[in-house]
């Protein structure tokens, strides 16, 4: 049986990852032809999910969905509030804690490639799948519309992000080894 209790150790690294996944929030890049904007938030999801815990991934995003829906404008281009949620890319913030926690059950911190697949699972089809899934409800686009401008055009940039993210975790997981 798992200890079910947070720790402040649980506490800290949530709330680093929940402070890392806003502040890149305001790097959006808006693009003409899709509703989303381009930004660094799934590279975060990917390395919480590939360095944290299941619990602290899965917290750090559920942190970060919080404050959002609290008020600060921590979602892309600063936006805020649970109205987001009801836009295009609402689908894609409720995937966020989903998508790492996939990532971190499937990731094995020292291998690359199981790595990299974690994170293409669970960062790029789990959280795109869903995007498209409410994108195409909410604008009533449908879903290959959705595909063509919620995801096809990010699909190279997340790929990108992979590459970085997977030795940057195994470099932290490295260095965090004996503090764990």
């Amino acid at each position: 049986m798992t200890n079910s209790k947070l720790t402040i150790q649980d506490l800290t690294y949530s709330a680093l990852f929940a402070a890392l996944i806003s502040s890149v929030a305001y790097l959006a890049i808006p693009i003409p032809f899709s509703p989303v904007p381009i930004t660094l938030q799934t590279l975060v999801v990917m390395l919480a999910g590939a360095t944290l815990t299941t619990k602290q991934a899965g917290l750090s995003m559920l942190i970060f969905l919080l404050v959002g829906i609290s008020g600060a404008p921590v979602f892309s281009s600063g936006r805020a509030g649970i109205g987001v949620f009801a836009g295009p890319s609402g689908g894609y913030l409720i995937a966020y804690p989903l998508g790492a926690i996939i990532i971190n059950l499937l990731a094995k911190k020292d291998s690359y490639y199981q790595t990299a697949l974690a994170m293409i699972l669970g960062g790029l089809v789990i959280i795109h799948l869903l995007g498209v899934l409410w994108m195409g409800f909410v604008t009533e686009m449908g879903l290959a519309e959705a595909f063509i401008s919620g995801s096809l055009p990010f699909i190279p940039g997340d790929l990108i992000k992979v590459v970085a993210a997977v030795p940057l975790s195994i470099k932290i997981n490295n260095s965090l080894a004996g503090r764990r």
